[in-house]
């Protein structure tokens, strides 16, 4: 099985929050954990706003390393658009950053690894699973 880490699973784990989290991580096979460039994108932004940028760049380049760096492209971009107008139809639409981290996974075919179930579980096919859940 292949995992797409959301942002909030990777902040845990950079953090070192959760300990456990970067156990899972590492009995996973290389190569089957990844991120979406919207994530990195995320996490960038976390980076450049904290009071200590070069250290969390270096600390963001350490955790990226053995993941799998998947690009956000035109197919994402087109799945993104049912995802989101299948949201706002149900009435149940999810935050810009959400949708598109959604809407990647469901293009590169992996399951997401996120601890805001909440915001993907309207999301038709995506497949969800809760390391944080699983442990506390």
């Amino acid at each position: 099985m292949n995992y797409l880490l959301d942002t909030d699973s990777c902040v845990e784990i950079i953090r070192n929050n959760r300990p456990y989290l970067l156990g899972r991580l590492k009995e996973q096979p290389l190569g089957s954990v990844g991120v979406s460039t919207i994530t990195v994108a995320e996490l960038s932004t976390g980076v450049a706003k904290s009071s200590q940028p070069a250290t969390n760049r270096k600390a963001l380049a350490r955790f990226l390393l053995p993941l799998q760096i998947y690009s956000f492209d035109e197919k994402a971009a087109m799945r993104y658009g049912e995802v989101r107008a299948a949201l706002e139809r149900q009435g149940t639409p999810i935050g810009s950053m959400d949708m598109l981290i959604a809407a990647h996974t469901l293009t590169v075919g992996c399951t997401l690894v996120t601890h805001n179930k909440r915001h993907f579980e309207h999301v038709e096919g995506l497949l969800i699973d809760d390391w944080v859940d699983r442990n506390e």
